[in-house]
């Protein structure tokens, strides 16, 4: 079973709407990577039948247990508007996300710190055939999925300490509208 942390902020926002961004590997990088094999030079193995994209992303684990686990989530479709009123982070691994169908999904993120902070949240669209990783201690809101989709998911097998949660305070939300 999975132990997490649950962190509180002082301070108010109320209510702020955030603005979703096209994600490129530029804007995304203080946040770990975007997967993603445009513009990336590739290697013809397998008697040419093959091109082979290497190291897209940084997979971190740390701790004791040094082993990644790959999993498949089955996302449900949100629904818009989507309050944000929480974040997580995982201090132990990266966590990296890759769509598994034709489809978009949307990934609100806070930059690495003790406590995430609210006016640094940045909301990324993600391109169907891309996915992303999030370095550890990124602060980020769960799986928003656009359509009802698999992802294949790589982060810590061992996962006990690896989730801290942050629950915003004083009725504080952040409003996320996609159409």
């Amino acid at each position: 079973m999975e132990e997490f942390h649950v962190l509180e902020l002082e301070g108010k926002l109320n209510r702020m709407n955030l603005q979703i961004k096209k994600i490129t590997k530029e804007n995304f990088i203080k946040f770990g990577q975007l997967i993603s094999t445009k513009d990336i030079k590739s290697k013809e193995i397998n008697q040419n039948t093959t091109n082979s994209f290497y190291d897209l992303a940084d997979i971190e684990i740390y701790g004791k247990n040094l082993q990644p686990r790959i999993n498949i989530f089955k996302a449900k479709k949100r629904n818009f508007p989507l309050t944000i009123n929480m974040l997580e982070n995982h201090p132990y691994s990266s966590q990296t996300f890759i769509p598994l169908q034709q489809t978009t999904f949307i990934v609100v993120v806070a930059p690495i710190s003790k406590i995430p902070d609210i006016n640094l949240i940045e909301a990324f669209i993600i391109s169907p055939e891309e996915g992303i990783n999030f370095k550890s201690k990124v602060w980020h809101f769960p799986l928003i999925a656009t359509e009802d989709s698999n992802f294949l998911t790589i982060d810590k097998k061992d996962s006990i300490n690896n989730l801290d949660i942050y629950d915003f305070k004083n009725n504080d939300k952040i409003i996320l509208d996609y159409e």
